[in-house]
């Protein structure tokens, strides 16, 4: 770990479960590991499922953030969002260093799909301002996503000094493309794909990416690197491929 530098994953792991319904948790563990990031920002993570417990096996024990952050990650935050008679799942964040706050914001427009920001604050070492850490999931309907990027910038308007180091971080859904320039007027972000090679990353679905979903926002920082990771074995994990990023902070 650098004090000068962040590196991250940004990751909707499909609950641990693949195109074809494989349960590949394991496998995905094994391959967020091997990228040596400092944080991951994970979606549809499973934080209890009681019919998966007693039906597949090697289901682990403890929640599915828990499981992927294993001792690697040692600190995690966790935002409930959706809830069901088995359980419930949502984002999560998975980091180096420590939280010193953590919040779900809940974001739902309709009943029928829950949505919520998981907002955390860490302490890198050596460094006096705490880093805003956002992870975010949003809708699949056009009107409701942009509802949702409202609350969105409002929130960060209200609750992230201006000063601060910020990423955000998810599964935008935003296939039109439409969020980049709102985000970019309202909270004065960047998102690193753009501003590194002048596109979004195609990252859905795995197995041949079409869609630009995926995203990372970033304010206070300079983008050092990006990759979409959509060989082997991402490509026959989850439905999306994950975004991989470096990030220095601005001087």
């Amino acid at each position: 770990m650098s004090a000068a530098r962040i590196k991250l994953l940004s990751y909707n792991i499909h609950k641990g479960f693949s195109l074809g319904r494989k349960f590949v948790l394991e496998n995905i563990r094994t391959a967020i590991r091997s990228t040596g990031t400092d944080l991951v920002f994970l979606q549809e993570v499973l934080g209890r499922h009681d019919r998966h417990q007693r039906k597949i096996p090697r289901w682990p024990r403890q929640s599915q953030f828990e499981y992927l952050a294993d001792q690697v990650w040692t600190h995690y935050a966790y935002g409930e969002n959706a809830v069901y008679s088995s359980g419930h799942h949502g984002n999560a964040i998975l980091s180096k260093y420590p939280f010193t706050s953590q919040k779900n914001v809940d974001i739902s427009v309709t009943r029928f799909a829950r949505r919520g920001l998981l907002h955390g604050v860490i302490q890198i070492p050596r460094r006096k301002t705490p880093v805003h850490l956002i992870c975010i999931h949003l809708d699949l309907r056009d009107t409701d996503r942009m509802l949702q990027a409202e609350l969105l910038a409002d929130h960060i308007d209200s609750h992230v000094p201006h000063k601060a180091p910020l990423i955000l971080a998810g599964d935008f859904n935003d296939w039109q493309q439409k969020m980049t320039r709102h985000l970019e007027e309202a909270l004065q972000v960047k998102e690193v794909f753009m501003d590194l090679h002048n596109n979004h990353a195609r990252t859905f679905p795995a197995r041949a990416p079409a869609l630009k979903l995926d995203r990372v926002y970033f304010r206070g920082f300079k983008p050092v690197e990006a990759e979409r990771l959509h060989r082997r074995p991402w490509n026959r994990l989850s439905d999306h491929v994950p975004l991989y990023a470096e990030l220095e902070f601005a001087k």
